[in-house]
């Protein structure tokens, strides 16, 4: 097993390393850990023509343990111009996340380029602060990256409201493969609530899912993802998100959230 990857992945089967637990319980893992694996599962399976993910959705159906995960994976429809598929993630016989992704295909047109194209305002990289080294030390997950903070805060340092942090995968997801496109987008959207939380440490906002919709794929190492947080008196919430790179704006981001009082 590798040591330094949060999974290894073997026959159809990926062993969880520490790397992937969370914040709140070691022996549980971080969202971002099994979105991540769900896009590089996704991204293997061929297609009829040339296509890209436009949308993952992950639905984490209970917790997601440190422990060996089988996966399934099905195309559940196959056409020319899209391509649904499906995976799920089971810890034994219980089944932990089940996911999609929504595939088109890709074409060449020239005359788009730069019709429609939203350039970050907020402070790029190198003028964003990173965030405090014993909050990014948290968990075996967040070590594996690399955040700075353009607007607001992160929850785990007790800052509130909108916000908005840069990260850079600095660990490989799946050993032996490097971290794709999708796969740091995956990972960087599960940190909506963690970035835009309203709540102070007496409230607890597990997120229930993950959606993601891209317009293109991103390119560079660093993405920035620009997060608010809404709530209601139900105990219900949403974390919603943009999705950037230093080109620009390439996607959006929604949890629904399950808010509880510790």
């Amino acid at each position: 097993m590798s040591l330094d990857a949060v999974f290894d992945l073997k026959d159809g089967v990926a062993s969880a390393t520490p790397h992937a637990a969370g914040p709140w319980d070691p022996s549980m893992q971080h969202g971002g850990a099994p979105a991540s694996l769900v896009a590089h599962v996704v991204e293997a399976i061929p297609t009829a023509s040339p296509m890209q993910v436009a949308r993952l959705t992950v639905d984490l159906l209970r917790p997601v343990p440190i422990a060996p995960l089988t996966i399934r994976s099905d195309v559940v429809r196959e056409g020319k111009k899209i391509q649904l598929c499906a995976v799920s993630l089971f810890a034994g016989d219980k089944e932990c996340v089940r996911a999609s992704a929504l595939k088109i295909r890709i074409g060449d047109y020239a005359e788009l380029e730069g019709v429609s194209e939203a350039k970050v305002t907020l402070p790029g990289v190198a003028q964003s602060e990173p965030i405090d080294e014993t909050i990014r030390r948290s968990s075996g997950f967040i070590s594996g990256l690399e955040v700075k903070s353009a607007k607001g805060g992160f929850a785990l340092q007790g800052a509130g409201g909108p916000g908005a942090c840069w990260f850079r995968s600095v660990r490989p997801i799946v050993a032996g493969a490097q971290n794709s496109p999708l796969m740091r987008a995956a990972m960087t959207a599960d940190f909506s609530n963690g970035v835009s939380s309203a709540l102070g440490r007496d409230w607890t906002f597990l997120n229930g899912d993950l959606s993601v919709s891209l317009m293109r794929m991103p390119v560079g190492e660093w993405i920035l993802l620009d997060a608010e947080t809404w709530v209601d008196p139900t105990g219900t919430g949403m974390a919603a998100g943009r999705l950037a790179d230093e080109r620009g704006y390439f996607g959006r981001c929604v949890q629904n959230l399950v808010v509880e009082k510790r």
